[in-house]
């Protein structure tokens, strides 16, 4: 008795080959529905290894902010060309993708039944490996979602939830310093615990090789730990536009009249 194929059986063998449905259906016949056994069989026939083992270092971001300027929403597809991340048919996938998430910023977009089959379309076109990235959206019914895209290389993307005084050139900036910065996290709370551990102990011994007692170590450690998180965490860093304002990002805030909710960066890559 042959075993029953799937649709999604299908769909997968394509996606990992990109090979044709009739091609991949009539391989999972002749193999019993077991997929590695049906890949075996296409590397037998020429086949080159999976795709979507090829690394995709390749991609691009797309973003949207809704009508009401409550909920903004970024969507990443990577890939291995940049060929490929500018053609059209990614573009109209990041854009549906877009859009869907500022209709249901809960969507799950990697479950999507549409996404997933154009991403798989896209894939067997140009034989890359095409996947969708990060995909997040911010709302903010109380305050003001915005959206930052750094257009020269559309790699990469900041999404803005803010309460107070917000314009487009708040957004601007504080989505340009992120972009540029990468903090680990808004506050020193979003460090993970081990790290910070890590470090202070490493800057007592430090301070205990110089010669200095224990309770003084400490105390050097505590400042080493400002200068540390004075790098990493968002609200202690300096603005990285100092002829527009001189200071920390939390200062810019305050002196904009403006509080951050939440940010998410989204990055080709990461």
């Amino acid at each position: 008795m042959s075993a029953t194929i799937t649709a999604s059986q299908v769909n997968e063998l394509r996606a990992k080959t990109g090979q044709g449905m009739m091609e991949c259906k009539k391989m999972l016949v002749e193999t019993g529905g077991d997929l590695g056994k049906a890949i075996e069989e296409f590397r037998k026939k020429g086949v080159k290894s999976s795709i979507t083992e090829r690394a995709t270092s390749e991609g691009r971001v797309q973003v949207g902010v809704s009508n009401d300027g409550k909920t903004a929403a970024a969507v990443s597809v990577h890939c291995n060309t940049d060929f490929t991340a500018k053609s059209d048919p990614v573009l109209k996938i990041l854009d549906a993708a877009v859009a869907k998430l500022l209709k249901d910023p809960t969507a799950n977009l990697m479950e999507d039944a549409e996404i997933k089959a154009n991403l798989t379309a896209v894939a067997q076109t140009t034989g890359e490996n095409v996947q969708l990235g990060k995909a997040v959206a911010v709302n903010n019914p109380g305050g003001a979602a915005g959206a930052y895209i750094y257009s020269i290389t559309n790699k990469i993307a900041v999404l803005l939830s803010l309460n107070g005084k917000v314009n487009d050139d708040l957004i601007k900036s504080l989505g340009g310093h992120i972009a540029f910065a990468k903090p680990l996290g808004m506050t020193r709370d979003a460090v993970p615990a081990d790290l910070v551990a890590k470090e202070r102990e490493l800057a007592v011994e430090q301070a205990k090789a110089t010669g200095k007692p224990q309770q003084i170590a400490e105390k050097i450690a505590e400042g080493k730990l400002n200068a540390f998180f004075a790098e990493r965490v968002l609200l202690d860093q300096e603005f990285f536009n100092a002829q527009a304002f001189k200071g920390s990002v939390s200062a810019m805030l305050k002196n904009s009249g403006a509080e951050l909710v939440k940010y998410e960066l989204v990055e080709v890559g990461r």
